[in-house]
């Protein structure tokens, strides 16, 4: 019988800028090995089960990209002759869709997104041609959507195994303005120490977005368990089983009889409505307590729980008001005296109006927009006395 051996690949693992270090803990959780973290980025070696388990079990990354390989270019003919000169019937069959989905520059002589695409494609079609012989390409197979990051004229070129980003896990249906990205709720609660059998409140809980994600993460939830990848259909580079193998792995890891107490709350019926329609989706409504209650009314009767939290700022709500909102939370967390609060926010004068300078204060960028993950750490419960061995 002969053993097929596994292909090595480079994969890239994008991520929010700022939450490099929780990915790559995640990675070498997963049992891979880290070859570059850069800002945005973590790029890891591993083979084709690589690709289904970091696409399933990876709560942190934007997508999985397996790298065709980089060159330098600082012209638009440099462009061309390095992407043709990188092994693209490797990846692509002669039936497949493939594009360049993204360009992204950054202090690089090539900016133009739409002409960096185009002259790739170009280059990618010529280098087939001469591969399969044949000088057309019908593309009415599977799809190989291609994305690229210039750094400095450095060319880093990869194909995308995940599709749609991974941060849509697939739950959450209904939503309210300007939700937190699934991913980025997940990276700021590894941020904290918080554990599955701790408690947890998200006195702002909009769609439930952190109260889900820790449920999942309490249950042992894999994040990308009941959704779709592009990958899915690259038999050649991952196989139907070698995806069926991953599933059933991460099935076999759910435990929803774990006790939680993780809360949501929220001054708004619709949005607790989204939350609670989501979290069953993700197929966590049991282990996750929705309440409609204003931040003016919250408390807990435990010590040492964990307030994880996305509070208004920008476009959830005029400047004018955010002053007595973050006021009043620093009144109730003041009364939370063994708690840890954990926020995110671009609101500038945060400290100041919950009259507490933060004991961390970490920058994280949300998309576009520059944000402080302000961190009130509290006091260590005591540890729980060992019971004595009986001989």
């Amino acid at each position: 019988m002969t053993i097929k051996k596994m292909k090595r690949y480079e994969l890239i693992a994008p991520c929010h800028f700022g939450l490099e270090a929780v990915l790559k803990r995640e990675i070498i959780d997963l049992g891979y090995d880290i070859s570059k973290v850069e800002d945005g980025r973590v790029t890891f070696l591993g083979d084709e089960e690589a690709v289904c388990r970091a696409n399933i079990f990876l709560r942190t990354a934007e997508r999985i990209l397996i790298k065709i390989g980089s060159f330098q270019a600082e012209t638009f003919e440099e462009l061309f002759q390095g992407t043709m000169s990188l092994p693209w019937e490797e990846y692509i069959p002669k039936n497949g869709k493939f594009w360049v989905a993204k360009a992204a520059s950054v202090k690089s002589r090539l900016f133009s997104p739409s002409d960096i695409q185009s002259i790739m494609k170009k280059a990618m079609v010529e280098r087939l041609k001469k591969a399969y012989r044949q000088s057309w390409f019908a593309e009415d197979g599977k799809s190989f959507p291609v994305r690229v990051f210039l750094l400095k004229d450095e060319v880093t070129v990869g194909l995308d195994a995940t599709g749609e980003s991974l941060h849509k896990r697939g739950y959450r249906k209904m939503s309210v303005q300007a939700p937190i990205a699934e991913n980025l709720a997940a990276a700021l609660i590894m941020l904290t120490p918080w554990k599955g059998n701790r408690i947890l409140v998200d006195p702002f809980c909009g769609s439930g977005t952190f109260p889900i994600e820790a449920a999942m993460m309490a249950a042992h939830m894999a994040p990308g368990m009941k959704r779709k990848f592009a990958s899915m259909d690259w038999e050649h580079i991952a196989g139907r089983q070698i995806w069926h193998d991953t599933l059933e792995e991460a099935r076999e890891m759910v435990d929803l009889t774990v006790e939680t107490d993780i809360q949501g709350f929220d001054i708004d019926e619709n949005a607790l409505a989204a939350s609670r329609e989501n979290a069953r989706l993700a197929g966590v409504e049991n282990l996750i307590h929705f309440q409609k209650r204003g931040v003016d009314m919250l408390s807990h009767a435990k010590k040492y729980g964990f307030i994880i939290t996305n509070p208004p700022y920008g476009e959830r709500m005029e400047e004018a008001d955010l002053p007595s909102l973050y006021g009043m939370l620093g009144e109730r967390f003041a009364l939370l005296d063994s708690w840890s609060l954990y926020m995110i926010s671009s609101y500038e004068n945060v400290e100041r109006d919950m009259k507490r300078k933060a004991d961390k204060n970490r920058k994280i960028y949300n998309g576009m927009m520059k944000t402080y993950y302000y961190q009130y750490i509290g006091p260590k419960p005591p540890a729980r006395p060992r019971t004595e061995e009986r001989g």
